[in-house]
């Protein structure tokens, strides 16, 4: 194999990555070409979150309603299995880093993905109106779609613990002022309301909206990609498992386990027997 020439291989490395977010050389950091001594103190995190995942930066309307999202979604008590996992394991020794990974882990499909599978629904029957299909078949088309492909629970709807999840409500009256303002089209509103009433037709009650179908809404008029819609839930609930995290820290504890020690859990296995050697 001939040796390669130094400044070849110095090109080599320079193009190994290549990145359309951050410019940084000695004394210089710029993120999308804006010097980060200009931003600092004069954008808010919601507007740098834009900027970095979007390549500009939003008006102080979509900023406020992409703030409304990630404030609403910080957390929901030490019953949620992330918060859980992140108290646990600060007791089991951990510092905040590993227990905020360890939480963070937990937000997958099941437990942190209802919002990205409610935005691709949402954007499944956006793609059916665009091709000319009025909302409500869309909807219907949307629904029935989604639940051949992944079964019959529809994520955004609904909720285990509150009748009415209390977020849903106020992020729905942010979104229908933004559209009155212009700010928005409404299209995603319109589409998340349509869900919900092919739901409560069909189930014969009403099945509201909860806090994943709300910030899908958002998210959906705001332009982000499904995917991006669990990476912003991420990003807002690890602001819950920190102070969790923070809070068991000073609590103390040692190796506290999901249940208190007097809470028996259920054995289902073999009744008590004694060994024989064969």
């Amino acid at each position: 194999m001939p040796e390669s020439n130094p400044a070849d291989l110095l090109t080599e490395a320079t193009k190994w990555w290549s990145t359309d977010i951050i410019d940084m050389k000695p004394g210089v950091i710029r993120f999308r070409g804006f010097p980060i001594e200009q931003l600092i103190g004069s954008v808010s995190f919601p507007q740098m979150i834009w900027l970095l995942l979007r390549g500009d930066l939003p008006s102080s309307d979509h900023a406020a309603l992409l703030e409304a999202a990630l404030v609403a979604a910080v957390d929901h008590g030490p019953q949620a299995p992330s918060i859980a996992v992140g108290r646990m394991s600060v007791t089991c020794g951990l510092p905040l880093n590993g227990a905020m990974a360890s939480a963070i882990n937990l937000l997958d499909d099941v437990h942190g993905g209802a919002g990205q599978q409610c935005m691709e629904l949402y954007a499944d029957i956006a793609r059916r109106m665009n091709e000319g299909v009025p909302l409500v078949a869309a909807t219907q088309a949307g629904i029935a779609a989604f639940v051949e492909a992944h079964g019959k629970i529809l994520p955004g709807f609904g909720h285990r613990f509150h009748p009415i999840d209390p977020r849903s409500p106020r992020l729905l009256s942010l979104v229908d002022a933004a559209r009155e303002r212009g700010v928005i089209s409404g299209k995603f509103a319109d589409i998340g309301r349509a869900v919900e009433a092919h739901l409560e037709q069909g189930k014969g009650r009403k099945v509201p909206m909860n806090i994943d179908g709300s910030t899908a809404l958002i998210y959906s008029e705001l332009g982000f990609a499904p995917p991006l819609g669990r990476g912003l839930f991420i990003l807002s609930r690890s602001v819950g498992i920190l102070a969790h995290a923070w809070e068991q820290k000073q609590q103390g504890g040692r190796i506290k386990g999901p249940m208190p020690p007097g809470a028996p859990y259920s054995y289902t296995g073999k009744p008590p027997r004694d060994f024989s050697p064969a």
